[in-house]
């Protein structure tokens, strides 16, 4: 059965030095409402205790365009303002809800530059889009086509930090599931292996940040003898920027070609619950965690099992996986990263990602059929837990999300 998704598409244009002008104010617009907005929400919330909504912050911004200081606001399209406040008053639903920490003040060398155009703020004409306030159509370059029939409801329009424009258009798209399919694989991130599958395949970690290291810190080191302030500095950063943009684009790329081969071979997937952000504080792997990026791996794993009618279970965290024997269930004292290979005492040597891997997959299938256990509960990263995964205090599957 078909589904509805909201999808994006991303495409990089280039716009005249009129549209830059009027994109990169709106830009600025949009980084101080925000920042005012959530001012006046601090002070209310620490001075008063109180709560503002968006409707009272929509009025603020109402009365700030017709101060002589912020008069200027008027210039730019309304709408990219109010969408905003509605990000903002999202992240203070969040922070109450306590699924995100408090929101901060966006800063103009460090936040994306970005502004949110809803139907009301461009005109969409013969696949040519025209943003308000804009007289010509956006040069876009039609990497892929959009969807038949498909027209978008929301444009976001962003710069990074290597000048690169990008257009987003959020589109309404109707996805057909894959092909059924009995296959199951159970998935063990890691390092050198960026995955160990199931099946015995290790698929090498592409390393995209290594294989560009010297050449981005001899980018870095130019950086950081410009004079502050200066033109050369401004092109120095530009060439970081781009050496970061390039390790970004194929890392991505090389996830998504990966994820879209587990989900089209597979009908379960199984993964473990890693939280990313404890593992990193071990200094002497924290680069090369970052550049594996296994959150982005499990981001996109978790919305195309979702599109395509895949089963995605997520097992505990504390899971034994690499400790645990596939073939007795014996769970091994100690094992330290620098082990490879191990052998139980009942006599069966396991590869350690392999082993794991399996063990995954038979935790996970087991999970699934009592029907606990798909999709784990986020929020428990913040417990401060450790979460090595060689390092499991119990051995149950499948933490539901709520």
């Amino acid at each position: 059965m078909t589904q509805q998704v909201r999808r994006a598409y991303r495409y990089r244009f280039y716009p005249t030095g009129e549209q830059a002008a009027e994109l990169s104010r709106t830009f600025g617009c949009v980084r101080l409402v925000y920042n005012k907005a959530l001012e006046e929400r601090t002070r209310a919330w620490y001075g008063q205790q109180r709560r503002i909504s968006y409707v009272e912050s929509s009025a603020m911004l109402t009365q700030w365009k017709k101060t002589e200081e912020l008069a200027f606001l008027t210039e730019v399209s309304s709408v990219p303002l109010q969408q905003v406040l509605r990000h903002l008053q999202s992240a203070f639903a969040n922070f109450f809800a306590r699924r995100a920490q408090y929101p901060r003040f966006k800063s103009k060398k460090k936040s994306r530059a970005s502004a949110e155009y809803t139907r009301s703020a461009f005109t969409w004409r013969d696949g040519k889009l025209t943003l308000a306030k804009m007289t010509e159509p956006l040069d876009i370059r039609w990497s892929r086509p959009l969807p038949d029939g498909v027209e978008p409801t929301t444009a976001t329009v962003s710069r990074d930090a290597a000048g690169r424009w990008f257009v987003s258009l959020l589109c309404a798209d109707t996805v057909a599931p894959a092909p059924a399919t009995t296959a199951a694989v159970g998935i063990d991130a890691g390092i050198t292996s960026l995955v160990t599958l199931s099946t015995g395949e290790k698929i090498t970690n592409p390393r995209h940040e290594r294989r560009d290291r010297a050449r981005l810190a001899r980018a870095q080191r130019a950086l950081s003898r410009k004079e502050k302030g200066s033109a050369n500095r401004a092109k120095a950063r530009v060439r970081v920027a781009r050496i970061h943009a390039r390790i970004t684009d194929r890392r991505r790329d090389f996830l998504h070609k990966l994820t879209t081969r587990l989900v089209r071979e597979n009908q379960t997937v199984v993964i473990e619950d890693l939280t990313v952000r404890n593992l990193l504080k071990n200094g002497k792997l924290a680069r090369a965690i970052s550049d594996a990026s296994w959150t982005e791996l499990r981001s996109m794993l978790e919305y195309k099992c979702a599109w395509y009618g895949r089963d995605l279970v997520v097992i505990d965290r504390f899971f034994p996986s690499s400790k645990l024997c596939g073939a007795c269930g014996t769970v091994a004292a100690k094992l330290p990263l620098n082990v490879r290979t191990w052998t139980c005492d009942c006599g069966a040597t396991h590869d350690r990602d392999i082993n794991a891997a399996r063990n995954i997959l038979a935790a996970g299938l087991a999970a699934s059929a009592c029907g606990d256990g798909v999709r784990p509960q986020r929020e428990s990263s913040r417990t401060g837990q450790s979460s090595a995964k060689q390092e499991p205090q119990r051995a149950t599957a499948g933490t539901p999300l709520p």
